[in-house]
């Protein structure tokens, strides 16, 4: 079966990330960033039906100065966004950086509803790179290179301690209904939620009361794991995901990089794996090579049958969630390496954007199972069917 995939141009918008608000209503986060580089920062509401429909509904511009839209996340049940934005270098200056946004969609324009600062402005390289809700849409993480916030929506206010990393690199973060694993280079760290979390509670007066935040508890850190054909490698994670409705199942995307030596150097190598939870803790189950390059962006299907990843030999490939196995490979999917990646809510459509200033738009085919097993069984239908009429053959005398 060929797949149905088209790309879409767009002038002068360099995509950075992305979101469904809808079974076909997709938010684009893209610009030109902090720089004068004459490219405003946005984000673009699109109806998308299929791969070559993608009809614009609405933009909103970011004030000048400010960043581009670097993450991106949308709420599982409203329409609303929470994105990463910096603000202007004058305003960081002042030490105000108002970099978590959250924007609600209705009657298909957008709506600024907040604007509050997660990370420390004093630092103008930190940047919000990851941005996450909760399965029940109460919680939203934003977190920094080096700097986590869990915060209670819709209200933005702080939900628990902030976590602070200073020996290591935020690239993800994902929620379960109990856990949040937030993946750093060197390992993954999978925090227990608190079971009672409350920010403030409103006094006879009408004003809030403070209340101690509760802290992130850490469980376990998952180390990075030997991968065959690069023992000797040098391997860091890219993101994780639990599977959506699980606690127990998380898919993780690890790059890996040959060591410096003389010659040519051996191409960079990049895996996907399955990391089984019990009682014990956490242990990679499954783990299955996918590209020369190195992963760049990562998603699961909100029904938890797909794993889609971008790579930076810019192609795109979608796996099957149980089995690892590969189900299709687009091998130039954009000019350069995708930026953004997402499922519809449905799971029918994946979408990619690049700083290429494309969209690409995929229809992700109806596979109906198995790999092997499949086969096998049509091989042992044939063998029915067959032996069925040479029986037939035999007791009419024809054989």
């Amino acid at each position: 079966m060929r797949t149905k995939h088209a790309a879409h141009s767009f002038p002068a918008f360099p995509v950075y990330s992305a979101a469904f608000v809808g079974y076909n209503e997709l938010v684009l986060g893209g610009g030109g960033g902090a720089t004068r580089s004459g490219i405003k920062n946005k984000l673009r509401l699109y109806r998308v039906e299929n791969e070559k429909s993608l009809d614009l509904l609405d933009e909103y511009e970011f004030a000048m100065n400010e960043d581009v839209p670097m993450s991106m996340a949308a709420h599982p049940k409203t329409k609303a966004i929470v994105c990463g934005v910096n603000s202007s270098h004058e305003k960081m200056l002042r030490g105000e950086n108002e970099n978590c946004r959250m924007l609600s969609v209705k009657d298909k324009k957008f709506k600024l509803e907040s604007a509050n600062g997660t990370i420390p402005p004093e630092d103008e390289e930190e940047y919000q790179r990851a941005t996450s809700f909760s399965e029940d849409g109460n919680f939203v993480a934003a977190a920094g290179q080096h700097h986590l916030s869990v915060l209670s929506y819709p209200s933005m206010s702080r939900a628990t301690k902030d976590v602070h990393i200073s020996d290591d690199e935020i690239y993800d973060v994902s929620f379960s209904s109990s856990s949040l694993v937030l993946t750093l280079t060197k390992g993954l760290r999978v925090y227990d939620l608190p079971k009672d979390i409350s920010v403030s509670q409103e006094s006879k007066k009408g004003k809030e009361k403070e209340v101690p935040l509760p802290d992130l508890a850490l469980a376990q850190t998952i180390k990075r794991p030997t991968l065959p054909g690069a023992e000797s490698y040098n391997v860091s994670y890219r993101a994780a995901r639990f599977k959506p409705g699980s606690n127990k199942i998380i898919y993780s995307a690890i790059n890996s990089a040959p060591p410096r030596g003389k010659g040519k150097a051996p191409p960079r190598r990049a895996y996907v794996c399955t990391i089984q939870g019990d009682k014990s803790g956490w242990t990679v189950e499954k783990k299955r090579k996918v590209s020369d390059g190195s992963i760049t962006v990562f998603d699961v299907s909100l029904d938890g049958r797909f794993l889609a990843y971008g790579s930076s030999d810019l192609s795109i490939g979608l796996l099957d969630a149980t089995t690892l196995a590969p189900l299709l490979t687009i091998l130039r999917a954009h000019e350069l390496p995708p930026t953004a990646l997402r499922f519809n809510p449905p799971s029918k459509l994946l979408i990619s954007g690049s700083a290429d200033n494309t969209l690409r738009v995929i229809e992700v085919p109806e596979f109906s199972g198995g790999g092997w097993g499949t086969f096998i069984l049509i091989l042992l239908a044939l063998f029915v069917i067959l032996f069925a009429v040479a029986t037939q053959l035999y007791i009419s005398g024809r054989i």
